[in-house]
């Protein structure tokens, strides 16, 4: 199952976090690269027209998902394990403290 998520910076859609076979990559949105005004989302994410791969979830990704007992509450209430890093990222990161926000991407919700 490959799971996604549409990544925003402040309120606009930057890009798309996916779970691969391989990993996890995360691919800035065209529309959003031939903007003016753009920011990247992370330092260690520079704007790119080419996708980023990881075998494992990107730190700047991780570092978004909720810890102690937020990260509790999280698990039990969503019925996530604790090392389902992208679940807990599409249920957790709507309303971040900072500039980039993760909403799930499904059936759905297709940009």
């Amino acid at each position: 199952m490959n799971r996604k998520g549409k990544v925003f910076y402040k309120q606009y859609f930057a890009g798309i976090i996916e779970e691969t076979e391989k990993g996890y990559r995360f691919v800035y949105d065209e529309e959003y690269l031939n903007k003016e005004e753009k920011w990247p989302i992370s330092k260690t994410l520079p704007i790119s027209k080419h996708p980023y791969s990881s075998n494992t979830m990107f730190p700047f990704f991780d570092g978004l998902i909720p810890e102690g007992w937020l990260l509790d509450v999280a698990v039990d209430n969503w019925k996530l394990k604790a090392n389902d890093r992208m679940g807990l990222l599409l249920a957790c990161c709507k309303d971040c403290i900072g500039a980039v926000s993760i909403l799930p991407l499904n059936a759905n919700n297709h940009e």
